[in-house]
C-alpha cells in the first residue's frame, strides 16, 4: 500500500473498530454464571494486563515488519522462523473450529426466542443434530458468498451495542431508585475465590478480552502513527474495561445467576428488566432475540469461510495440495471449507456424549475454546520474548517500553496464560474420559497433525532452504 494511502482512520473509527472487536454482552453472561459478581474485577484486570500490553506487543511487531501485511504469520515469522508461524497461524484456524462448538447452539437458543418468544428446551443430542445441519447450511451459503453479511452484521452489531448501554442505564437507575438486586452487590460477591476452578475461568475471561490481534494490524492505518495508536488503544482498553466490569457488576439486578443460560441470558436479562418497568415481555425477548439470531448467524457465516481463506493463503505454497487450497468463483477455499465442516462434526458429538443438560454441554464447550483460544496469542508472546531476548538491536519505529520492560511484562503474560491454560484444559468436576479425549486429545492430535505436514514440507525443500525457511524472517533480510 502507498504511503498516500495510509494513516485513513481516525482515532474514533480506531475506537469503534476495538469496541466492536472486543466486547460482547455474552461475554458477560458466561462468566456470571461461573464465577458471579467476582468476574466484574477480573474483567478489569485483564483489561489492564492482558488486553492492552498485547495490543502493545502486536503494534511492536507491526512496525518490525511494517513491508508485509502483518498477519500473525509474519508477526512470528519474523522472531522464530518458518515452522513456528505455520504453528501459530495454524493454532488461529484451530481455535476457530472450536469456537463453532459454542456458537452454534447460540445461534439455535436465540431463533427460538426471535420466532417463539421463549427458548424452546432441546436435550443435547437434539442440539448437537441440529448445530450439525445449520453448520452444514452456514458452509454451503458462505462458499457461495453472502454479500450482504456485512452490512446485516454491522447494523445488528449496533443494535446489541444499544440494546447494551440500554439495560445498564436502566439497570442501574433501577439500582439507584432502591431495587434489591436478585444477587446482593456487595464486597464478598465481588472479591474472587482463587482456587483452580478460579484459575480456569481466568482463560474465558482473557478470551472476552481478545481482538487485540484484529485491531492492530492498522496502526500504520492511524492518523498520527504510533502515538495515536497506543493513545487511542490504551483509552479503549480502559473503556472496554469498565464496560465489561459494570455490565458485570448490573447483570444479576433482575435476574439471580443461577437462572441464567449459556444460550439465551442475553434475552433473559433483558426479559427481567421489561418485567420490572413494565414492558410486553413477549415483544422484548422477540426483539433482542431477532437482534442476536441476526448478529450471531451474520458472525457464524462469515467464520464459516473467513479463517479458511486467510489461513490457507498465508502460509507457504506446498503445505497443502493444490486442490484443498483452490479458490471458487466466489474467492473461498470451498474444499477447505467442507473439510472444516466434517472435522467440527466429532467436536460437537464428544461433549455431547458426556453432557447431560446443554447447559453442561455449553460449560463444556466454552471451556475448551477459551482454552484452545490461550494457545495462538501465547505463540505470539513467546516468538515476542524471543524478539526482545535475542533480537532486540533490529530497528523498529515502536517498542514497548525498555528491552528489561518488554521481557518482564511478556514473561508476567506467559505465566499466566500458561495456568489458565492448564486449568480450563483440566477443570474441577469435569467428566475423565471427556477430559482425555476431548480436552488433551483434540489438542494433541490437531498440533501434532500440524507439526507432521510442516516437518512433511520442509523435506520438499533443499538444504539451503530449509535453513533459510528456519531463520527469523529479519534475519533474512
Amino acid at each position: 500500500m502507498s504511503d498516500s494511502k495510509r494513516n485513513t482512520i481516525g482515532k474514533f473509527g480506531l475506537l469503534s473498530m476495538t469496541f466492536a472487536a472486543v466486547y460482547s454482552f455474552n461475554n458477560v453472561i458466561n462468566n456470571n454464571i461461573e464465577i458471579g459478581l467476582s468476574s466484574s474485577p477480573m474483567f478489569f484486570i485483564a483489561t489492564l494486563f492482558y488486553f492492552v500490553p498485547f495490543c502493545l506487543i502486536i503494534a511492536e511487531f507491526v512496525s518490525l515488519n511494517k513491508n508485509s501485511e502483518a498477519g500473525v504469520y509474519a508477526w512470528v515469522k519474523s522472531s522464530l522462523g518458518g515452522r513456528w508461524a505455520f504453528m501459530a497461524a495454524y493454532t488461529y484456524w484451530f481455535v476457530n473450529l472450536f469456537f463453532f462448538t459454542s456458537l452454534l447452539p447460540r445461534v439455535i437458543a436465540y431463533a427460538s426466542y426471535a420466532f417463539l418468544g421463549y427458548e424452546y428446551i432441546f436435550t443435547p443430542t437434539t442440539t448437537t443434530i441440529l448445530s450439525i445441519g445449520l453448520f452444514a447450511f452456514a458452509t454451503y451459503v458462505s462458499t457461495n458468498g453472502a454479500k450482504m453479511l456485512g452490512p446485516i452484521t454491522s447494523v445488528t452489531s449496533s443494535f446489541m451495542l444499544f440494546l447494551t448501554l440500554s439495560y445498564m442505564c436502566l439497570a442501574g437507575a433501577a439500582v439507584m431508585g432502591g431495587i434489591q438486586p436478585t444477587d446482593p452487590i456487595t464486597v464478598e460477591a465481588l472479591t474472587p475465590q482463587i482456587n483452580w476452578a478460579f484459575f480456569g475461568v481466568t482463560a474465558w475471561i482473557f478470551m472476552a478480552a481478545g481482538g487485540a490481534e484484529s485491531v492492530s494490524v492498522y496502526v500504520n492505518d492511524v492518523k498520527g502513527g504510533h502515538k495515536s495508536f497506543v493513545k487511542v488503544i490504551i483509552f479503549a482498553g480502559l473503556f472496554i474495561g469498565v464496560l465489561y466490569s459494570v455490565s458485570s457488576i448490573l447483570i444479576n439486578v433482575f435476574v439471580e445467576r443461577e437462572a441464567l443460560k449459556f444460550t439465551g441470558g442475553s434475552v433473559q436479562v433483558f426479559e427481567g428488566m421489561a418485567t420490572y418497568f413494565g414492558l410486553p415481555e413477549m415483544w422484548v425477548n422477540r426483539f433482542v432475540g431477532v437482534v442476536s439470531f441476526t448478529a450471531m448467524f451474520g458472525s457464524l457465516l462469515m467464520w464459516t469461510a473467513t479463517p479458511v481463506k486467510i489461513f490457507f493463503s498465508e502460509i507457504p505454497k506446498g503445505i497443502f495440495g493444490e486442490k484443498t487450497v483452490e479458490l471458487n468463483e466466489n474467492g473461498v477455499p470451498a474444499r477447505a471449507a467442507w473439510a472444516q465442516f466434517f472435522i467440527v462434526i466429532p467436536l460437537l458429538i464428544v461433549p455431547m456424549l458426556g453432557s447431560d443438560t446443554v447447559q453442561d454441554l455449553m460449560s463444556t464447550v466454552i471451556n475448551m475454546t477459551a482454552a484452545a483460544s490461550m494457545l495462538p496469542p501465547l505463540f505470539i508472546m513467546l516468538a515476542y520474548l524471543n524478539l526482545r531476548l535475542k533480537l532486540d538491536h533490529l530497528e523498529r519505529d515502536f517498542k514497548f517500553g525498555s528491552r528489561m520492560t518488554g521481557i518482564a511484562m511478556v514473561s508476567v503474560l506467559i505465566a499466566i496464560f500458561t495456568v489458565g491454560f492448564l486449568a480450563s484444559t483440566f477443570p474441577t468436576g469435569a467428566d475423565i474420559m471427556t477430559i482425555i479425549f476431548y480436552n488433551v486429545g483434540g489438542i494433541v492430535i490437531f498440533l501434532s497433525y500440524a507439526w507432521w505436514k510442516y516437518s512433511k514440507y520442509e523435506k520438499s525443500l533443499t538444504a539451503d532452504e530449509r535453513q533459510l525457511e528456519a531463520k527469523a524472517a529479519v534475519q533474512q533480510a
